[in-house]
């Protein structure tokens, strides 16, 4: 809220995972992006955040109408979630065996020995040496990389349906990222569950994700097939982002840029969202916001550069093959 208004900090973003796809949503700090993640895990804090409409189902069920007792259950044991920063996720007065068999007592019914038997069995399938010793150990004890190993055995200990991944490799070096980004799509594999991977870092996601949505100002600028969007970008955004990636192949002295910031919620402009800082801004793109369209098959961009609405201001590339896609409010 503010200032006794409504700021829409996700706002009409539609989307699905299939079983045993990874689905990457990427965009700056600002975007939205761990909003969503937070919507669909319901854990917004309220107040002062809302979830005002929409709908959010987990194999046709709808998550919105449940009890906050039955929605604890789908916590953890239908979805699982590796937060932004494990030291400030794990709790630091327990154990990581004791974390980990806490989730499977309540979801799995296990006594407390089962449930540490298993929590070692998942240290070491994501890659503890010495499981049995870090069953009985602190989350300050652990490396960065360790806690993040840790974090993911709890999130999958349930062999949740969706794992849902908030910048999992933020903060690591660069050989331990490809560890954890490897120990993702190996788990993904091995419970056939789906991923939501969300990052502002594109090297991850042409690693390891199937889909790509662009996020900007709370809502889906672009989707596509991570192939197709790294080899075709269609909106400004989404190529500025590009853009602002090195390439050793080429003799670039300087790195573009962004200029501008992602505004506020209470912010947001009348028009497209994106254009106080877009380069191929019109008059259109000040009054009214444009809708997302599908360009070409399966790829989705919300800009009026590929609006046959627009006229002869509009891309024409393609346009039968165009159709509205309306994204219901989150």
């Amino acid at each position: 809220m503010e200032g006794g208004r409504t700021a829409k900090a996700v706002d009409g973003v539609s989307f699905h995972i299939d079983r045993g796809e990874t689905l990457a949503l990427v965009g700056e700090s600002g975007s939205g992006k761990s909003i969503t993640s937070l919507s669909v895990m319901r854990l917004i804090p309220q107040p002062p955040g809302e979830i005002l409409d929409g709908s959010i189902k987990l194999d046709g069920k709808e998550l919105l109408t449940l009890s906050d007792r039955e929605m604890r259950k789908v916590r953890g044991n239908d979805i699982g979630m590796i937060f932004q920063e494990p030291m400030t996720s794990l709790n630091p007065v327990f154990t990581i065996g004791n974390q980990i068999a806490e989730t499977l007592i309540k979801h799995k019914k296990m006594t407390k020995k089962q449930a540490y038997a298993k929590a070692v069995e998942l240290l070491k399938v994501v890659g503890f040496a010495r499981a049995e010793e870090i069953v009985n150990e602190y989350p300050h004890q652990l490396s960065g990389g360790m806690r993040q190993r840790a974090m993911i055995a709890i999130a999958m200990s349930c062999d949740p349906k969706l794992l849902i991944a908030d910048e999992p490799t933020t903060a690591l070096d660069v050989t331990i990222q490809a560890q954890i980004l490897d120990l993702m799509v190996e788990m993904k594999e091995k419970f056939d569950s789906s991923i939501l991977l969300i990052t502002h870092d594109l090297g991850v996601v042409a690693e390891v994700a199937d889909r790509v949505m662009v996020m900007y100002g709370g809502q889906i600028v672009e989707e596509a097939k991570a192939e197709e969007l790294f080899t075709n970008p269609k909106h400004p955004y989404t190529t500025g982002l590009m853009g602002s990636i090195p390439n050793i192949d080429e003799d670039v002295e300087r790195l573009e840029s962004i200029q501008g910031t992602v505004p506020p919620a209470h912010r947001f402009p009348e028009g497209c969202r994106f254009a106080p800082r877009c380069k191929h801004a019109m008059e259109q793109c000040t009054q009214a916001n444009p809708d997302l369209l599908e360009v070409t098959h399966k790829h989705k961009v919300r800009c009026y550069l590929y609006d046959p609405a627009v006229g002869e201001g509009g891309h024409q590339n393609g346009t039968d093959e165009r159709k509205t896609v309306r994204s219901t409010q989150s």
